[in-house]
């Protein structure tokens, strides 16, 4: 199949492009967020390839994936063809609903003609999806392979723009876990968590993703800290990594973290006590990341992953 598809979300997009397609991504002279083009972090596979937005109306596609609520006119605009009625679609929903959250009725709720694919099962619970066919492909990660040392006795946590997500992204949380046990984070806009604990300066990272795969692992224990998002894929890593798992029981994290793995509370108390325990039983925390590298392969794995997209697309198309 052909595939148009936005680069919008980094990590899912590589595990993405990884399937036996062709998979066709716009780009503009500016890589702005709507031509953002391939990505020059990440491998991605010669099937992956940048079309300009002019030549967009001159690609023979099968079917377009749409991730933001702008790309059901973006997709009709530049190819001449509508999502769901002249071109075969489906809409990746990322996100967890951003309103109230069991009654935020999705953008393709009135609509039949475009399924809606969320990434697991609590979005596709706590969304409204109307008439809209709906779907879930849980994530799936290429695996980065077992790194897991554990030589820092730091609990490691990955946010993005923790101080602007502040209860979302359960910064809170961190920052008292930062006040009771040793805490690492890493990740884009980190920085200004200084102003809140300054004794955490040296240990607010930013780093590519190579880097941060040798990095995260070399820390005793990973925190999950978010009160309201969608499964991150930073977990999902983490976990793959070989590491021990302390996440907040909410969303899609006690699905994804089993007993076995780590530690899931709504206490916040409990996953401190459970940091200490780690912090002084390296073994523990060792088997902990092994049985958590385990579940994420059988789970998470890119296999799974692009079976279950190569199910949906066929459907759409068919």
């Amino acid at each position: 199949m052909r595939i148009l598809v936005w680069h919008v979300h980094g990590s899912w997009m590589t595990s993405f492009v990884q399937g036996p397609d062709e998979y066709v991504i716009p780009v503009d002279d500016a890589r702005s967020p709507d031509g953002r083009g391939r990505a020059r972090t990440w491998d991605w596979p010669r099937s992956a390839r940048e079309v300009p937005l002019a030549a967009l109306r001159d690609e023979d596609l099968d079917v377009v994936v749409l991730q933001r609520p702008a790309d059901l006119e973006l997709a009709e605009r530049w190819t001449g063809r509508r999502p769901g009625a002249d071109l075969p679609a489906v809409y990746v929903e990322h996100n967890t609903p951003t309103g109230p959250a069991a009654a935020t009725r999705h953008l393709l709720a009135e609509r039949d003609d475009v399924p809606v694919a969320h990434v697991s099962d609590f979005n596709a619970l706590m969304w409204d999806n109307g008439r809209a066919p709906t779907f879930v492909v849980d994530h799936g990660i290429p695996d980065p392979g077992y790194r897991y040392t554990g030589e820092r006795a730091r609990v490691a946590a990955v946010v993005n723009e923790p101080v602007r997500r502040w209860r979302v992204a359960g910064t809170d949380v961190l920052l008292d876990m930062a006040a009771r046990v040793p805490v690492e984070v890493y990740g884009m806009g980190v920085d200004a968590l200084s102003q809140h604990r300054p004794e955490l300066g040296e240990h607010l990272h930013k780093l590519p993703q190579a880097q941060l795969h040798d990095a995260l692992p070399r820390a005793r224990a990973y925190l999950h800290p978010y009160r309201w998002t969608s499964l991150g894929l930073s977990l999902i890593e983490a976990m793959t990594l070989g590491m021990p798992v302390l996440a907040l029981a909410t969303t899609a994290a006690p699905y994804a973290v089993p007993p076995e793995t780590g530690v899931v509370s709504a206490r916040p108390d409990r996953l401190v006590e459970a940091a200490r325990r780690w912090l002084h039983d390296p073994q523990d925390a060792l088997a902990h990341g092994r049985a958590a590298r385990e579940h994420a392969l059988r789970v998470f794995g890119l296999d799974r992953f692009l079976s279950d997209w190569q199910s949906l697309l066929k459907e759409v198309t068919r």
